[in-house]
């Protein structure tokens, strides 16, 4: 196609979206193409051919409708927080962004469900949970610009998974607009449905393949109460193991984090944060429990003196205050924002807790081998078998150079995972940065059913083509 008829092409799409949504929500602006055709990986450059902004499930269906008769792709947009390059628009796409599909549409007391857009950020719904009295638990450091429906399609975890689950655990239904433009309302809200497939639970870390997610039902719980954490200073990783085996086994965590002192020196020299206490300590834990009365802190104390006892953790810190809770969070939920500086190169894997020690021992050998000179800072969700692996990006190497060598060092890491029947991703999906590595994680019979199942609900491959797989 020559480039004058490709240009008609194009702007035939935009006039046809224009008449279909109105000309406001569509945009062709430099500064929307490249602040809404990416997330927050790095390694992409942006090219969508426009920006739609749906008001409601009629506008995307009419959207996803023309996609389908005009054989151009779409590419859904939530908060953008993404990092695994899922919701990003490389190849001439248009970036549905359900930016403004952002309200509470529902809330029943009695069955403690709210019903909401795909459009309404984390927070927004965790706030709101707090007004009625109840708790929204799936929390992350971007939980102030996430949005619910990529939530959802990435199926996150975050911090609170070792209580609460996934996101997954949280989704009671969904509506959805198919890739051929159907409308499903899926599971309606159910918590016993024994009828036949759950087609919700496909929609739910799909990353968008199969469709548009626009409403959800999502579950809340009662409040926790008087939450307190620990933080605690261990000597070797197989301690950090040592020590949630040890509380786990007395106490009901709400979270068990872990960071390495790498980590905390970054957060600490870029931040008004202080360290925990003046021991040093090559990992850390946090842990994090309702403190309902003195016979828990008790228990907490008794067990932390145990610890001690038995070598596995040097000193800690209990907090007294919310305040003192918060700054000790900030401890972990910081290292991201903080890293940013150095573009990390991250790997967010996963296995079974047990073999996590000699997991991390593995990877962090492979690359301290291979790359000397590339300083590497691990935390993560210990408590449930997700570490997060940053490679920092030398001064001295361009972020093209830096990806080359990455790259190679991510098919070895993946070898490794394959070896302790993990995954290539944890909780930030698999996107454009991972799919060449699915492999690893997923068998050949498994990958040639996803594809089948992506074609039953988007037989003309219009919905993010290029994710998950080719």
């Amino acid at each position: 196609m020559s480039s004058t008829a490709s240009t008609n092409a194009a702007n035939s799409i935009v006039t046809q979206l224009s008449a279909l949504i109105g000309a406001a929500n569509v945009s062709t602006a430099a500064d929307d193409l490249e602040r809404c055709g990416r997330d927050w990986t790095k390694a992409f450059v942006p090219k969508p051919l426009a920006i739609v902004f749906p008001r409601s499930v009629e506008h995307v269906q009419a959207v996803v409708k023309l996609a389908n008769a005009e054989q151009f792709a779409l590419v859904p947009s939530g908060g953008r927080t993404g990092l695994s390059g899922g919701a990003v628009a490389t190849n001439g796409e248009v970036v549905v962004a359900l930016d403004y599909m952002n309200k509470v549409l529902a809330f029943d007391a009695i069955d403690r469900t709210v019903i909401c857009q795909a459009g309404v950020v984390t927070e927004q719904l965790q706030q709101f949970a707090e007004e009625k009295g109840l708790y929204y638990p799936v929390d992350f450091a971007s939980a102030g610009s996430s949005r619910i429906g990529g939530n959802i399609a990435t199926n996150a975890g975050g911090i609170k998974v070792i209580r609460y689950g996934m996101t997954r655990e949280w989704v009671l239904g969904l509506k959805v607009v198919t890739g051929a433009g159907e409308i499903l309302e899926l599971n309606r809200g159910l918590i016993k449905n024994n009828a036949g497939y759950d087609l919700r639970q496909l929609f739910i870390g799909a990353e968008g393949t199969l469709g548009i997610i626009v409403e959800a039902t999502m579950k809340l719980t009662r409040q926790p109460k008087n939450l307190t954490a620990l933080v605690l200073g261990v000597p070797t990783f197989a301690n950090i193991m040592d020590v949630l085996h040890t509380f786990q086994g007395k106490l009901d965590l709400t979270a068990f984090e872990f960071f390495s002192d790498k980590a905390l020196a970054k957060v600490v020299a870029h931040s008004n944060l202080q360290k925990p206490f003046e021991t040093p300590a090559a990992f850390y834990a946090l842990l994090e429990f309702e403190n309902l009365n003195e016979e828990i802190e008790a228990q907490a104390m008794a067990l932390f003196e145990h610890c001690v006892e038995q070598g596995w953790v040097v000193d800690g810190v209990m907090s007294q205050s919310i305040e003192q809770l918060q700054n000790l969070w900030r401890l972990r939920e910081d290292i991201s924002e903080t890293l940013s500086r150095w573009t990390p190169y991250k790997n967010d894997i996963a296995t079974v807790i047990s073999k996590v020690p000699a997991f991390i021992a593995e990877v962090d050998a492979l690359v301290n081998r291979e790359y000397p000179d590339f300083e590497i800072v691990w935390f993560g969700h210990i408590g449930d078998g997700n570490v997060h692996l940053n490679i920092l990006k030398p001064d001295a190497l361009s972020v093209a150079e830096f990806h080359e060598k990455c790259h190679h060092v991510s098919k070895w890491v993946f070898e490794i995972v394959q070896k302790y029947e993990g995954s290539v991703s944890a909780e930030h999906g698999v996107g454009l940065l991972k799919k060449d590595y699915l492999h690893f994680g997923r068998s050949a019979g498994e990958i040639a059913l996803m594809k089948q199942i992506k074609l039953a609900f988007d037989p003309n491959r219009v919905m993010n083509p290029g994710k998950i797989f080719d």
